[in-house]
């Protein structure tokens, strides 16, 4: 049985663009997505903390370092510049597997989306 698991969270990272015209997605930072074990093209969900909006989009990479997080497409209509967002990242694991993960790793940044903090394997206390 394969079961569909949280591997990683972006905190309540900064919108930096809405980009309305574009196909879809949301271009996260590249150093971000290395932090957080995400790879283009994967499955998130991302929450609008400022409106309680959420999302499920795939990933696009964006420059590394630049803190992009740009929601593209319909969602630009929902999330704004500015806003608060969660991101999860999501994979099909075995139940075994699942149990050996111990949780997601989490990433904290910065209203500028630059790294504050990294839990690997994070547990809520």
């Amino acid at each position: 049985m394969l079961v569909n698991v949280c591997i990683a969270k972006l905190h309540r990272a900064t919108v930096t663009g809405a980009d309305l015209n574009y196909v879809g997605s949301i271009t996260i930072d590249e150093g971000l997505l290395e932090e957080l074990g995400l790879v283009p093209g994967q499955l998130v969900q991302i929450t609008n903390v400022s409106n309680a909006v959420l999302w499920r989009t795939y990933i696009l990479a964006g420059k590394k370092g630049n803190g992009d997080v740009i929601l593209n497409g319909p969602p630009a209509r929902l999330f704004q510049k500015g806003d608060k967002v969660v991101v999860l990242g999501e994979a099909w694991v075995t139940a075994e597997e699942a149990k050996k993960m111990g949780g997601p790793t989490v990433v904290f940044v910065d209203d500028k989306n630059q790294i504050t903090e990294v839990k690997k394997s994070w547990r809520p206390e």
